[in-house]
């Protein structure tokens, strides 16, 4: 089973136009986000995406994520949840005060994708901005930052980055990683920060053949 988790102002939805590449797939809504539980002080989204792995049966899955998801993939993989990692554009590279800045002035689409998305694309990424309770994630980022032990990664993982990526700038965003988790790499040329978007057939190709 393949769970793929979205990031930060997106919604389950991001999964779309991956899905029918992918199959079968699990995209829980995260805290604070459209279709997630209300935010009440807890900011254990990895353990919310625990649970939601024990409802649906799975001690372990392939993680694939986005931004926050990629970041939170990680983690679940810290944890003994993950048979495999894929993280796309993954947040947490250790200096994100630049990222949220740009968060509390608003994500534009530009920053997001370098390609014309359709319609419905758009309407549920402007739907998952206008839904999320972004300013306690905000300041819960700002107070903890992103604690990841990459010592603890028992899985294999996949970077993928996009080199037109605004929101996380590759490759600066990426050196984190780079020099604290052992993984396979993988630049996307003219790619922005949510491959899944942009190009949904090859990014889905990323996740099948490292499985």
């Amino acid at each position: 089973m393949i769970v793929c988790l979205h990031g930060f102002m997106d919604t389950w939805h991001t999964w779309d136009l991956v899905r029918p590449y992918l199959g079968d797939i699990l995209t829980p809504a995260l805290p604070g986000h459209l279709g997630g539980r209300p935010l009440q002080g807890d900011f254990d989204f990895a353990g919310d995406i625990e649970r939601a792995m024990d409802a649906a049966g799975l001690e372990t899955a392939h993680l694939v994520g986005n931004s926050l998801g990629g970041y939170l993939a990680l983690v679940l993989a810290t944890r003994g949840r993950a048979r495999s990692v894929v993280a796309l554009a993954p947040a947490g590279d250790g200096d994100h005060a630049q990222t949220l800045a740009m968060q509390e002035r608003g994500v534009l689409l530009s920053e997001i994708t370098t390609r014309p998305l359709p319609p419905d694309v758009i309407a549920y990424l402007t739907a998952g901005v206008r839904a999320c309770d972004a300013a306690p994630l905000i300041a819960n980022a700002r107070e903890h930052g992103w604690p990841l032990d990459p010592s603890r990664v028992g899985c294999p993982v996949r970077i993928v980055w996009g080199t037109e990526d605004r929101l996380l700038p590759y490759p600066r965003s990426a050196e984190y990683y780079r020099r604290s988790l052992h993984a396979d790499w993988v630049e996307l040329e003219g790619v922005g920060h949510a491959p899944q978007l942009d190009v949904p057939l090859e990014t889905a190709q990323l996740i099948l053949g490292f499985m």
